[in-house]
């Protein structure tokens, strides 16, 4: 009868080991998803604060961009870590007429745009 009892205990207590090894397995994958989704959300975050400071300090100005409000937005868009944008950025930066300025503003912002709804997938 002890002999039983014992392996009934061995079986209950090897199904509550493998219970919680399932369910750790679960949580770990959730962790990771959730970590996912949060450096998402830095990502997002980091290109709109951008996207604002730009629109409110360059687009919306009616005097000249000091070198101030330049170097921050130099910052901001480097702290967005995308080559791509960083070139954009580049581009419009070096453009030599105001016709360049404005087509490459446009690509700026839709390349801006499409990195926070497609999630930086291009």
């Amino acid at each position: 009868m002890k002999k039983v009892l014992y392996t009934l205990v061995v079986i209950l207590l090897g199904g509550a080991v493998v219970m919680l090894g399932v369910g750790y397995l679960q949580l770990r994958q959730d962790l990771a998803g959730a970590q996912s989704l949060l450096e998402a959300k830095k990502r997002d975050d980091k290109s709109l604060l951008f996207l604002q400071m730009f629109i409110k300090q360059v687009i919306k100005s009616k005097t000249e961009v000091s070198f101030d409000t330049r170097l921050k937005l130099e910052n901001a868009v480097r702290e967005l870590n995308d080559a791509v944008i960083l070139a954009q950025w580049k581009k419009f930066v070096d453009s030599t007429s105001e016709v360049e300025a404005q087509a490459n503003v446009k690509d700026l912002l839709d390349m801006l745009v499409d990195k926070i709804i497609l999630g930086g997938k291009r």
